[in-house]
């Protein structure tokens, strides 16, 4: 079987590609890639046991069909280095070997047989299915995947839960401490469904999802989700459990609300963290009559820094404290200029939206307050 190929095509697909494969696998055939030849078309499959993804390329030229498996570091290697050019592939089905011929020079080495490779198993018939393009699903996990929890007893907090209802599809992620809630209005479905997406096919979907209006369809059963998006398939294995209810979480009616450039905020809060308590890394918000001020202190080390920032405020004076980290993390996930920060009283959450929403969107990120010690 001979075929020719891009080798920048190849080769940007295989590094994508190989995020999938694990460094240790129960099974040796993981450590390679899938080659499917068929009607001139080039499929390729990488997989870890739950998460499988393939992406299909156009030959240049094509003899014959067929199947062979290849060490990921192998052919990654081989045609990451090389400059833009067709690459003749020829497979010896009797030696198991694969010979590729480039403008300069030549590589071989061997193949193995395809089918040891294990096959994605598909969603049922009765899977549901959401239509997004893929800015937005790329925007909504790159937004929520930093608030996914790192907890051995409780694995349903983390990943990302998609929560299809009859009004939105809202997107969540939670590790108690800090949680973030995307809503789409323009998805929703009247039979109410959900999921929980694991953290290593999220971030895989962060990778290869463009930033464009092309359609993504994701079809999800009680075990798994297949994503199909315009370069390939992903297909993984959900997280099995009953997401905590989140909205419960979530004040209704934060009376104080506080308005202040976001990044001057996270420059401010950038410059006094240094100075909490490394265990804590705790800051205090003080805020009253427009003025909102920043400070730290870290009483083993009698170290301690304050920065005053300008914003609009309309309620109560009061101090509230919070993780200094966690704040940052959440101001650089919003995009707007300026945030809104709504507060209640020191002893409940704080809520922090953008001041502009995306279209037919509405993001919500909350952050749980510190004990002060007053």
């Amino acid at each position: 079987m001979r075929f020719s190929i891009s080798s920048s095509a190849l080769s940007s697909r295989l590094t994508t590609l190989a995020k999938v494969v694990n460094s240790k696998n129960s099974l040796p055939i993981l450590d390679s890639f899938l080659f499917e030849v068929h009607n001139g078309e080039l499929t390729i499959t990488a997989s870890d046991s739950e998460n499988v993804m393939r992406t299909t390329l156009a030959l240049d030229s094509c003899d014959g069909e067929g199947n062979f498996a290849v060490n990921n570091h192998t052919i990654l290697d081989a045609v990451k280095e090389l400059a833009e050019q067709p690459l003749a592939i020829d497979i010896n089905y009797d030696e198991w070997k694969m010979y590729v011929t480039y403008q300069n020079g030549s590589y071989n080495f061997p193949v193995q047989n395809a089918d040891e490779f294990p096959r994605a198993q598909a969603v049922s018939e009765g899977a549901t299915t959401i239509v997004t393009n893929a800015s937005i699903l790329n925007d909504n996990i790159t937004r929520s995947i930093f608030a996914t929890a790192q907890d051995e007893l409780r694995p349903v907090m983390n990943g990302i839960y998609f929560d299809l209802t009859a009004d939105s599809l809202a997107i969540v992620a939670s590790d108690g401490h800090k949680l973030v809630r995307n809503r789409n209005y323009s998805i929703k479905n009247d039979n109410a469904a959900s999921f929980i997406l694991p953290k290593k096919p999220a971030n895989l979907l962060r990778t290869v999802l463009a930033k464009d209006e092309n359609e993504v369809v994701v079809k999800f059963d009680e075990r798994s989700a297949e994503i199909s998006f315009a370069d390939g398939v992903l297909t993984c294995r959900l997280i099995e459990g009953r997401y905590p209810n989140y909205n419960s979480v979530i004040p209704q009616d934060n009376p104080n609300k506080l308005t202040v450039d976001r990044k001057g905020l996270v420059g401010a809060l950038r410059r006094v963290l240094p100075f909490a308590s490394d265990s804590s890394q705790l800051i205090r918000f003080h805020v009253e009559n427009g003025s909102l001020e920043v400070s730290a202190e870290d009483i083993d080390f009698s170290t301690s820094a304050k920065e005053s920032v300008a914003c609009d405020y309309d309620g109560q004076s009061m101090s509230i404290g919070f993780k200094g980290s966690s704040m940052v993390e959440i101001l650089n996930n919003l995009e707007s200029e300026r945030v809104i920060v709504e507060l209640a009283d020191p002893s409940r959450a704080g809520v922090v939206v953008p001041e502009e929403q995306p279209e037919n969107e509405e993001v919500l990120m909350l952050i749980m307050p510190m004990l002060l010690n007053d």
